[in-house]
């Protein structure tokens, strides 16, 4: 419950779990931070596996354009993009990453990379997240963006379109669900941060090694109501 701060229910909080893509409240925070909406960024020539937007190398998007295929569709080339332009590249990128997680005080919270893909030490925890999206909510920008269960973005020429499908299931379908994020590896499983707003009450939910993120998470929005 964000007014009072109380833990209405924890089970391990504190437990190291790989994020997935959870990962990517960071890394568009420290995009917003760096970048303006308006900035155009040219596609390098990256390495992406796993959820793509299918970026084209020399495609030309504005950084708006980028969040919302990072946010909404969960894209790691646009993680990447975003990355790969920041001054210092991608190993820069990675550190402001991970000081924005010490400045935000997410104790057992280390990225090494944008995207959330497993690596050895990239590591978070359910705590955190609800930490570091009680914050990212705040932003209305990056509220706007994860509340938008589906839109198309453009390259500048206006040749390439790409049609950004939200994958969080509850938004739209459960009444108050407003974001935030998903993710899933093979090994992370399912992994869900969900902000509602309800009666009154601004609630946060964070679900990581789920089986079934989106039953379960609708089980405990039913519980707390």
């Amino acid at each position: 419950d964000l007014e009072s701060g109380v833990a209405l229910y924890e089970k391990d909080p504190d437990k190291l779990l790989l994020p997935a893509s959870t990962t990517k409240i960071v890394t568009a925070l420290v995009a917003m931070d760096y970048y303006s909406p308006q900035e155009i960024l040219s596609v390098p020539n990256i390495k992406s596996e796993g959820q793509r937007m299918r970026l084209v190398f020399g495609e030309k998007l504005s950084v708006d354009s980028l969040l919302k295929g990072l946010l909404i569709f969960s894209a790691n080339d646009a993680a990447e993009v975003l990355a790969s332009e920041f001054p210092g590249g991608r190993e820069a990128f990675i550190n402001a990453m991970n000081a924005k997680a010490r400045q935000l005080n997410l104790s057992n919270t280390e990225f090494k990379n944008p995207t959330g893909l497993e690596a050895v030490g990239h590591v978070s925890t359910a705590r955190d997240l609800i930490r570091v999206s009680e914050i990212a909510m705040e932003n209305s920008y990056f509220a706007e963006i994860v509340g938008t269960k589906e839109t198309k973005v453009v390259s500048v020429d206006g040749k390439i379109e790409h049609k950004l499908t939200n994958i969080n299931e509850l938004l739209g379908s459960v009444p108050g669900v407003a974001g935030v994020k998903t993710g899933w590896t093979e090994n992370s499983r399912e992994n869900l941060v969900t902000y509602m707003e309800k009666d009154g009450r601004k609630i946060m939910i964070t679900l990581l090694g789920s089986q079934d993120r989106f039953g379960e998470t609708k089980e405990l929005i039913e519980w707390i109501f």
